[in-house]
């Protein structure tokens, strides 16, 4: 059992390096299995050229695509959302904002310092922003200014980044429209 997950390891520690060999822009992790207790956790692979910045973890990228897609098939079937369940507090969360149509908080899974969720409290068939109708407009606005409002509250007013994910190749993961709210760090261009 441990032979064959060290020749697992090794397969892919070369198969990423493979890869890396013909594109240069493959940087990963590969965790053990916690039954390896006597060798590494974890595996980084960095190249020379690139600073620790750069390290990433292709089975989390791997992981959201996956939330992703099987999110997408029960997109549109009207049954309620964990955000539909943090609105009506049967699912606790860390409000930063509220008003009768919008709610504000604290994402579980922070990307940056500051990562809050700005989502209507009333879905009205506003699963995704592809989705939107002329009659969406007042609460596409009310969203983007709870995010200024998110975006001062949290001090980062001066610079802060609004991401809205649509459909499963945007990783949308949520079929609730939703703000990202980002900030406290250096933001980068492009993102992605």
């Amino acid at each position: 059992m441990i032979s064959a997950q060290k020749s697992m390891a090794a397969l892919t520690s070369l198969s990423l390096l493979r890869n890396y060999a013909t594109t240069g822009r493959i940087v990963a992790s590969v965790r053990a299995s916690p039954g390896l207790s006597s060798y590494p956790s974890s595996i980084n692979f960095l190249t020379a050229n690139h600073s620790r910045r750069y390290l990433c973890r292709s089975s989390a990228t791997h992981d959201e695509e996956a939330a992703a897609k099987a999110a997408a098939i029960n997109a549109d079937s009207g049954a309620p959302t964990i955000f539909d369940k943090i609105i009506a507090k049967e699912i606790p969360s860390t409000i930063v904002y509220e008003d009768d149509k919008v709610l504000a908080f604290k994402d579980i899974g922070p990307q940056a310092p500051v990562h809050v969720l700005v989502i209507p409290k009333f879905r009205d068939g506003l699963t995704q922003l592809g989705k939107a109708e002329p009659r969406h407009g007042e609460i596409l606005g009310q969203l983007l200014y709870a995010a200024r409002i998110v975006a001062e509250k949290e001090g980062i007013l001066d610079g802060f980044r609004v991401v809205i994910n649509n459909g499963p190749s945007a990783c949308q993961s949520v079929y609730h429209l939703h703000l990202h709210v980002l900030g406290g760090r250096q933001m980068k261009w492009p993102p992605g």
